[in-house]
């Protein structure tokens, strides 16, 4: 309910404000499961690739996140259910594999999955060496995967601030990725690598970001 009252209320005022431009946009399926693979560059993010997807899109979210105390808690963790937040535990390698059971639990609810492979906002707007999390929920799951170049959106909101400017931005969205003929091979790192190398690729070139073939710092998903 509290998704379709933002898609009523607050997308149209995104999309009127910053006008972001929005290319490839059929590539994205309007039903079924779908993982959305995008750099990572603001908070933003997680606001503009659903106004071009046109889909509520699924993003995994600290646990704390619902669980913090007092009325200010209870009105974040109300929100972040709304908007289709997923909760998972973050620190231990347990937690890492669980992040992969809970996504493709959600993909096979025929939901969109919104993920950042290099694992945490860019620290200096390059891009980042990609975690192989999204291979594994490729393989698992048998859902296409849709890469997403996000162009401007470190600019709407720079690191370390908590105001939005009105800045030029674009949602690139590439031909979908299948590798479901590579279920078999889920234990496979050299195929893990390869996968998400091909995911990475096409990331960086609908982005445009230089790339920097190292992983950022403050991982959240698994290697």
């Amino acid at each position: 309910m509290l998704y379709r009252t933002l898609e009523l209320t607050l997308a149209p005022a995104l999309r009127a404000v910053f006008r972001p431009e929005v290319a490839g946009a059929g590539h994205v399926p309007a039903t079924g499961p779908v993982i959305l693979a995008a750099n990572h560059q603001s908070f933003a993010d997680e606001f503009f690739i659903p106004l071009g997807a046109r889909r509520q899109v699924f993003y995994f979210a600290k646990a704390e996140y619902f669980t913090a105390p007092g009325l200010r808690g209870r009105a974040m963790a109300a929100f972040f259910e709304g908007m289709g937040q997923v909760p998972v535990e973050r620190g231990d390698p347990r937690s890492a594999a669980a992040v992969i059971d809970i996504g493709v639990a959600v993909l096979r609810e025929n939901r969109a999955l919104g993920i950042f492979p290099e694992g945490t906002r860019s620290p200096d707007g390059r891009l980042y060496k990609f975690r192989t999390g999204v291979a594994r929920l490729a393989l698992r799951s048998g859902a296409p995967v849709v890469p997403v170049g996000l162009v401007g959106t470190r600019d709407v909101q720079p690191p370390n601030s908590h105001r939005w400017h009105r800045k030029p931005t674009a949602v690139h969205f590439g031909p979908a990725l299948q590798f479901g003929h590579l279920a078999a091979q889920e234990r496979s790192s050299r195929v893990l690598r390869e996968v998400t190398e091909a995911i990475r690729a096409e990331v960086q070139r609908l982005c445009g970001q230089e790339y920097v073939d190292t992983f950022a710092s403050s991982m959240k998903l698994a290697s």
